[in-house]
């Protein structure tokens, strides 16, 4: 009967807990939209003809969890979601966060959020466009140089009623990869903002300080008078030429910089006579070179190996070295400038729209709104959250975004691997091949020399083959080693009638290989020009 009685307790303590709890996220969400439904009623869809690209209801790649994708390649997207009555944000602490993916990356895209002023300024869900006026543009863009998780705050100026962008200085970058990341920002009563990425704290800064802002929320309170212009006697050169300086009788301004070596001598075995290339022996004028279509043949240069064997060829000349008598042109030393006075600025007056401020005059959020335009498609929204404490976001955090990313990096670790094998297996393929033309160089290897640089061939025509070659050549290597240390005097003449037939059949390669060639397209040798 009391165990009874206890597990009823229980179960209504826990009962009670979870109510609490609910509560306590409900009183503390003001909105959160998780796309497990399609968006249709929720969502409006620019109508403005600017804005082509089409919304899609799709699943996150490799999930079941579905977002708002951006499904075209460089158009330009609107869509709207209306809260249930406008968030003011100069009551309590605010969280802004959401989660997006680049499911194909992204090389030039915005994929942030706009929070947009309630209709009264001036939009309509239909007609939403760059121009819908809005309080804090929050979230990733990239493009060329442009790197940034913006944080823009929309703030309005009380003594000119302008309203002014004002640019979180040095935001976080945006992470380059495919994985889901969810985005942060934390608004705080004390003027504080933090911005998050995946619930790492990237940046912090002060609403009101102009280190952190640009241009700063609270205006100087002097600025340059425009009026001040700076005197026609000014001297601003801090040096100056001295006037009393002469050229010194023995400057010579026309002395070159670099002389020949007198001391140089030919060196000996110089070979004058001899040009530096000459025409290529092994060359022959191809069977169809037709002279009057095609002009005179003539055989390709190359490096003349006399030369290479030699000091030199062609005429010999002095080398150059530095001039001992070069300086230069002339010019009078600097000295201190007497009537120097310093770099001009205007003088200071009094900011005539600088004001006070105990906390930034927010604007209230109506709606969020997606206005970008990017070059991507795959970009995959989901999870937006507007909460008014920390602790409900990061739960979200780590319900809705942890497990997925947490799957999504373990797909990529495994194909990074996957990639990293086949990268490895491509750097021990060639340095197969490069060994394996090596060995075809040898010269007790001559006689085999075609057949080996034929397997090495299909081999890099075929790498998944580089084993199955490698291993055959080594079998012919390792059958010549029997054959040279345990044939013997009785092997000799079995060895001597074979050369023929190697030589034979290396012969007949080389009438197939030029046949080959024969058959094969002709590039035409260019003219000359004498």
């Amino acid at each position: 009967m009391r165990e009874r009685q206890l597990s009823s307790v229980l179960l209504l303590l826990l009962a009670f807990v979870s109510f609490q709890k609910l509560c306590y996220c409900d009183d503390q969400t003001v909105l959160y939209e998780s796309f497990d439904e399609a968006f249709d009623g929720r969502w409006i869809v620019s109508k403005n003809g600017e804005y082509e690209g089409v919304w899609k209801h799709a699943k996150s790649e490799g999930h079941e969890d579905y977002g708002l994708l951006v499904s075209e390649k460089a158009r330009k997207y609107g869509i709207v979601r209306e809260l249930d009555e406008p968030l003011n944000l100069k009551e309590g602490t605010v969280v802004l966060q959401y989660e997006v993916r680049f499911q194909e990356g992204l090389e030039c895209g915005g994929a942030y959020l706009k929070y947009l002023r309630p209709q009264e300024s001036g939009w309509t869900p239909q007609g939403f466009d760059s121009e819908s006026p809005y309080s804090i543009m929050f979230g990733p863009d990239k493009c060329g140089a442009t790197n940034k998780v913006h944080f823009i705050l929309k703030h309005k100026n009380p003594k000119s009623g302008e309203y002014v962008e004002h640019h979180l200085k040095f935001p976080p970058s945006v992470p380059y990869d495919k994985l889901s990341h969810v985005y942060t920002a934390i608004l705080k009563p004390d003027n504080e903002v933090r911005i998050l990425v995946d619930g790492e704290e990237k940046k912090k800064a002060n609403l009101l300080s102009g280190e952190d802002f640009e241009p700063a929320l609270i205006p100087a309170k002097t600025i340059p008078d425009p009026e001040d212009k700076k005197p026609e006697d000014w001297d601003e050169r801090a040096k100056i030429p001295d006037p009393n300086a002469v050229k010194p009788d023995d400057w010579d301004e026309d002395a070159p910089m670099e002389i020949e070596d007198e001391e140089a001598e030919k060196p000996e075995g110089w070979l004058d006579d001899e040009p530096e290339e000459v025409d290529d022996p092994e060359a022959t004028k191809p069977e169809d070179w037709d002279d009057e279509e095609d002009g005179m043949w003539e055989a390709p240069k190359i490096d003349n190996p006399k030369c290479e064997a030699g000091p030199g060829c062609g005429e010999w000349k002095r080398p150059m070295k530095k001039n001992p008598a070069y300086k230069g042109k002339w010019s009078s030393p600097l000295i201190d400038n007497p009537a120097y006075k310093g770099i001009w600025k205007p003088r200071d007056i009094p900011n005539p729209d600088y004001f006070e401020l105990d906390r930034p005059d927010y604007e209230p959020i109506a709606a969020i709104g997606i206005e970008i335009w990017t070059m991507q498609d795959g970009i995959l929204f989901d999870n937006i959250l507007i909460a008014k404490d920390e602790k409900v976001a990061e739960t979200y955090r780590q319900t809705t975004w942890k497990p997925k990313f947490d799957d999504e990096k373990e797909k990529q670790k495994a194909e990074e691997e996957a990639a990293g094998s086949a990268d490895g297996l491509k750097s021990y393929q060639k340095f197969v091949f490069d060994l394996l033309n090596k060995v075809a160089d040898l010269s007790f290897l001559s006689a085999y020399k075609s057949k080996i640089t034929e397997l090495t061939e299909k081999a890099e025509q075929k790498p998944n083959l580089t084993i199955g070659v490698l291993v055959s050549i080594v079998v012919v290597i390792f059958s010549l080693f029997v054959k040279l240390i345990f044939g013997g005097k009785k092997a000799a003449a079995p060895v001597e009638k074979k050369k023929p037939e190697v030589a034979e059949s290396s012969k007949s390669e080389d009438e197939a290989e030029k046949k080959e060639e024969t058959a094969a397209p002709r590039k035409r040798q260019p003219r000359r020009d004498n």
